[in-house]
């Protein structure tokens, strides 16, 4: 099966996959893209770009064709559609070639939408910018759980909420009903 998990900045993604690849023994784990460009070599701004955003959607896509049938995705592409949306106050001529973005997801099993909770799960350092992660966690909603592109999406999305062990129950009792 493959698992994609979603969501905005420090929301506990990655602490999610973890935990959750400790019970899945037998499944590969897939780093986020910005991580897999910064160790191919890539600079990227801080806080990031337009153009830093377009190259993870795109290294996004490709690690998800370059996979295993049981894998875990730290990130899908949807996530930087949402943040290129952010960034450019909604605009959606930041939105990527919608087939390549449909065939990309269509090779997802399930998504796990980790969302920005209250209270925060994860301490946010106050010079964050809390607006735009606000905005990518609504923009992310509305990507995955409304098709806000109209992708005619076929993939299971699954929001988790709680500590990081119901978290990991709500993944892994997914992973089993399927």
């Amino acid at each position: 099966m493959r698992v994609a998990f979603a969501g905005a900045h420090r929301t506990g993604k990655s602490t999610l996959l973890e935990a959750v690849a400790e019970q899945l023994p037998g499944y590969a784990t897939v780093d986020e893209p910005y991580w897999v460009l910064e160790d191919e070599g890539h600079e990227l701004a801080d806080p990031p770009t337009a153009g830093d955003f377009e190259l993870q959607l795109r290294r996004s896509v490709e690690l998800l064709a370059d996979a295993g049938a049981d894998a875990l995705f730290d990130r899908c592409p949807l996530d930087f559609v949402a943040y290129l949306r952010a960034i450019d106050d909604g605009d959606d001529t930041a939105a990527p070639d919608v087939d390549e973005l449909r065939d990309a997801m269509a090779t997802l099993d399930l998504v796990v939408l980790v969302p920005i909770e209250a209270p925060d799960r994860i301490a946010v350092p106050v010079a964050e910018d809390r607006r735009l992660r606000r905005d990518v966690d609504e923009l992310l909603r509305g990507l995955l759980l409304d098709d806000a592109l109209g992708l005619g999406l076929d993939v299971e999305v699954l929001e988790v909420g709680g500590d990081v062990d119901a978290r990991v129950g709500q993944v892994l009792r997914a992973i089993r009903g399927r």
